[in-house]
């Protein structure tokens, strides 16, 4: 018999995120030959989000809705997938290590006494076993790691295991899974956003982040217009939401989000190793500083020294232009 492993779904405002279709590629990497089943948890209708489950290569899905899964708690969410879990027998989990998968994949760990992969940015196959990388020290160095005994339970940063190609001809089972969830301590009156509208900051392809060198919270909205014209998301060091510039969901770096962006431009951001730590790994990054000794050219692919007042509203007009 294949191996079966379940993939941990992860919604926001109605939409599946785009991590869990990575989380689905991750799991066929792990087991090209495994059952793939997703599982998604809610309170509304959850068909439409099992069936993009589907199309982006999960076998079945299995949905668990119940009032008190409308807003996420580790409690209630827990509850919900511990059961599909110790129903299925799953040789391996795999979800994305974004807020909710770095809360909840610990606690689950914990109850089935498994070790954890976490923050995996790279999965290949040696021998028949699945080689995990991951960075370590703040992403100054990264380790390989294999299961010798158990379950197989890892999450992905967003952004680094391509997902599959969607499939519209794709079909599967889909059945609703009904449990009791009654033992929740913690009760979500209201959900109040502050991160920017548009791009989800953690899986943008592009982002344009400022640090102290943008000066004032005015200095943010060319980095807004820029990264409009570019369908990307801004993000910030943490200067600059120390100096209440923007606010601390745009915070990039070791306290902050981690980020691995196709496109990352720093504009006067002096390149603080705690900052670094949060972006290094992105495939290509663009420093604007008028300091050429910042130490933010140290990891760019590509400076630009100078004012970035005037070099920012440069680039906008000259991506609008590439864009008609």
């Amino acid at each position: 018999m294949s191996d079966k492993l379940l993939v941990i779904g992860e919604a926001r405002d109605g939409s599946l995120r785009n991590v869990t279709f990575e989380a689905i590629s991750a799991a066929k990497k792990i087991n090209a030959d495994g059952e793939i089943v997703g599982v998604i948890c809610g309170s509304d209708d959850l068909n439409s989000q099992a069936q993009e489950m589907i199309y982006y290569g999960a076998d079945r899905v299995i949905t668990v809705k119940h009032d008190n899964l409308e807003t996420y708690t580790s409690e209630g969410y827990g509850q919900a997938i511990m059961t599909v879990i110790n129903e299925e027998s799953p040789n391996g989990i795999v979800m994305g290590h974004t807020a909710v998968g770095k809360d909840l994949t610990p606690k689950l760990a914990s109850k089935l006494d498994t070790g954890l992969i976490s923050d995996a940015t790279e999965i290949d196959v040696d021998g028949g076993n699945a080689v995990f990388t991951r960075p370590i020290y703040s992403g100054k160095a990264f380790e390989k790691k294999i299961i010798t005994s158990g379950i197989t339970f890892v999450t992905i940063r967003p952004n680094n295991v391509p997902a599959l190609e969607r499939d519209d001809s794709r079909s599967g089972e889909v059945t609703s899974k009904d449990v009791d969830i009654t033992d929740i301590r913690t009760v979500i009156k209201e959900v109040i956003r502050k991160a920017s509208e548009g791009v989800d900051l953690s899986e943008a392809n592009v982002i344009i982040a400022g640090g102290r060198g943008v000066k004032s919270e005015e200095g943010f909205k060319p980095l807004y217009e820029l990264a409009d014209v570019l369908g990307g998301a801004v993000g910030a060091s943490r200067g600059a939401c120390d100096a209440e510039y923007c606010d601390y969901s745009l915070q990039i770096g070791q306290t902050g989000k981690v980020v691995t962006p196709d496109l990352y431009i720093a504009v006067g951001i002096s390149g603080a190793i705690q900052h670094l730590a949060g972006m290094s790994n992105s495939k290509v990054i663009v420093a604007i500083n008028k300091d050429p000794e910042a130490n933010i050219f140290n990891v760019a692919d590509y400076g630009i020294v100078g004012d970035l007042f005037d070099v920012v509203p440069m680039l906008i007009e000259e991506f609008k232009k590439l864009k008609v």
